[in-house]
């Protein structure tokens, strides 16, 4: 058993549900949509990510012999439900938005349509395949607004809540920016590049600073970047220039200096003159410790002579605001719309679609939620991906998810770009005919609107 793939890999209540459904006959065709109710405070914008994982994850869906058998062992459901889940495979349809797709609250970004059964069991682990990718690199588009062109690394790993979570931070921080990652694995997996430099332990081990880093640039003469604040970050930063002529015997330039604590700043600037008037311009300052985005912006307003930021805990925890309100709800079953319409989680009925309206300038000038094939100007978001097991476009590679975020950021209002709260929302309506079906669902159950 696999168990980041397994079905079982969900809340019990949606296998509890599919008894009942079975029970009742109810397997008409449902129509689920997944949207973001509203933005955290600290966020202007999100980026789309982690469908590829959900698709994997759909195209393989299936009960094993293990899995039936714990189901039908565990007491928990009548005798024979594990009939009705042998089979079931998913037959249906999946549209969505592409991966590092700039989205706003109530735009759907991933719709799921399938018999009742099929498109219900979905939800928990579509629900958090989506969410985290997306938290993360949301949370990572903002850090590289603020490099504003200089080169980011995601240092996560160790701080993330548990591995599965540390490989896709580093896929999601890539897809929305970022240069690379120092979780190794993702090399392989998802053919992010890597990197690493030293621990302070590695220096901490060596009798002598020098010692530390002339073995080490040995080891990697064409990529030593040297770890220079384990004791004193000048001090140390003057051995590396001492170093020089051993290095340059040796065919070795130091690649970089890494500091990873103090003020950044005030140290960035005195290394940079050291390693200058040392002979070493090209040798490039990585900066780390503690860093976000707000930190990252206030380093490069300062003008600090950093190339690069590594960034670890406050982004794959994505500190500032660790959850989105991200949900999978019901809006058609059985040919007809539905909508919930408890207080402050009313949602819009029916198959909807999402358009994309510009400025003259190119920039986003506001989106309309309206339902799907009701016409409206501007470019629509959701598109087909899915038909049963069979894919209906290429697998976009990572390279070009990322040069897809990469524009939409570009086209972001300037006022979103920013990490302060932005006054005024960027506009998403809803059009008349969406809001005039969700009065006539209303009426038809003799309930007032919620919306």
């Amino acid at each position: 058993m696999n168990p980041l793939s397994s079905p079982l890999l969900t809340d019990l209540y949606q296998l509890t549900m599919l008894q009942a459904y079975g029970d009742a006959g109810m397997n008409d065709v449902a129509v689920f949509e997944v949207f973001v109710r509203k933005l955290p405070r600290e966020r202007n914008f999100l980026v789309a990510a982690g469908l590829e994982q959900v698709l994997e994850y759909i195209t393989a869906f299936h009960f094993s012999a293990e899995e039936l058998a714990w189901i039908e062992d565990s007491g928990l459901f009548r005798q024979g439900f594990t009939d009705h889940l042998a089979n079931l495979r998913f037959t249906g349809e999946v549209h969505a938005m592409p991966e590092g797709t700039i989205f706003f609250p109530n735009e759907p970004i991933l719709r799921v349509t399938a018999p009742m059964m099929e498109a219900q069991i979905l939800e928990t682990r579509v629900v958090n395949l989506l969410h985290l990718q997306t938290l993360i690199a949301s949370k990572a588009a903002r850090c590289t607004l603020a490099a504003d062109g200089r080169g980011l690394v995601d240092f996560g790993l160790r701080r993330a809540h548990g591995a599965e979570a540390g490989l896709y931070a580093a896929r999601a921080s890539y897809l929305a920016g970022f240069t690379g990652t120092a979780t190794t694995l993702a090399g392989p997996m998802f053919g992010i590049p890597v990197f690493g430099t030293m621990a302070h332990s590695f220096v901490q081990a060596h009798a002598d600073e020098a010692d530390a880093f002339e073995h080490f640039a040995r080891s990697f003469p064409d990529n030593a970047v040297l770890l220079v604040d384990t004791y004193d970050t000048a001090e140390a930063a003057r051995t590396v220039v001492e170093l020089l002529p051993r290095f340059v015997a040796h065919g070795i330039t130091p690649k970089g200096v890494r500091l990873d604590s103090g003020d950044l700043d005030a140290l960035s600037r005195e290394v940079r003159t050291i390693l200058d008037e040392g002979g070493l311009r090209d040798t490039t300052i990585f900066a780390s410790g503690n860093l976000d985005e707000t930190r990252i912006r206030e380093l490069v307003a300062a003008g600090a002579p950093i190339d690069s930021f590594g960034v670890g805990t406050a982004l794959v925890t994505s500190s500032d605001a660790p959850s989105l309100d991200m949900v999978y709800k019901l809006e058609e079953y059985a040919g007809r719309p539905r909508r919930k319409r408890s207080t402050g989680k009313a949602t819009w009925p029916g198959r909807k679609q999402v358009y994309r309206q510009y400025a003259p300038d190119g920039r986003f000038e506001r989106d309309v939620v309206a339902l799907e094939g009701e016409p409206q100007p501007g470019e629509p978001l959701l598109t087909p991906v899915l038909h049963g097991k069979d894919r209906l476009q290429p697998p976009p590679t990572l390279s070009q998810i990322r040069e897809r975020a990469q524009a939409g950021l570009a086209r972001l209002p300037d006022a979103l770009r920013l990490a302060e709260h932005a006054r005024r929302p960027y506009p998403v309506s809803i059009s008349p005919v969406l809001r005039h079906l969700a009065e006539e669902v209303d009426s038809m159950t003799g309930a007032k609107s919620g919306v």
